[in-house]
């Protein structure tokens, strides 16, 4: 029986590497100036809907996770961040953004998952 280890295989040194080039933050305020820093139609965890919201264009962001999807016919790079935000008595995580990019780094999809009852958020119902 032959013992597959992929811990030392080529495909995770190259994943590092892309993923240490990248320049993860750049594509965050790529995403949020094309979209204004706004949210429309926004859902929170108790089902409540918003329909828009804006975000600070103060905003920074910090990778916290990166991964690689793989399924029968697609690839996926899916990165995951903090929202963070400047506030009088320092800075505030101001929730989660998930970007979703194919392999040719073309976006996908979104994912937010926000702090509601920020005081940097400007909301209308």
């Amino acid at each position: 029986m032959t013992k597959l280890e992929l811990q030392n295989h080529q495909v995770w040194r190259d994943l590092s590497e892309i993923l240490e080039t990248l320049d993860a933050n750049a594509l965050v305020k790529k995403h949020l100036e094309l979209s204004d820093y706004k949210i429309c139609g926004y859902w929170d965890e108790q089902d409540k809907y918003y329909e828009t919201i804006t975000l600070p264009r103060t905003l920074e962001s910090e990778l916290i996770s990166s991964s690689i999807g793989v399924t029968y016919k697609k690839r996926f790079l899916q990165l995951k961040f903090f929202l963070i935000a400047s506030a009088v008595d320092g800075t505030k995580k101001l929730g989660e953004l998930v970007l979703i990019y194919n392999e040719n780094l073309e976006f996908i999809d979104e994912n937010w998952l926000l702090d509601i009852d920020s005081p940097t958020l400007e909301i209308q119902f």
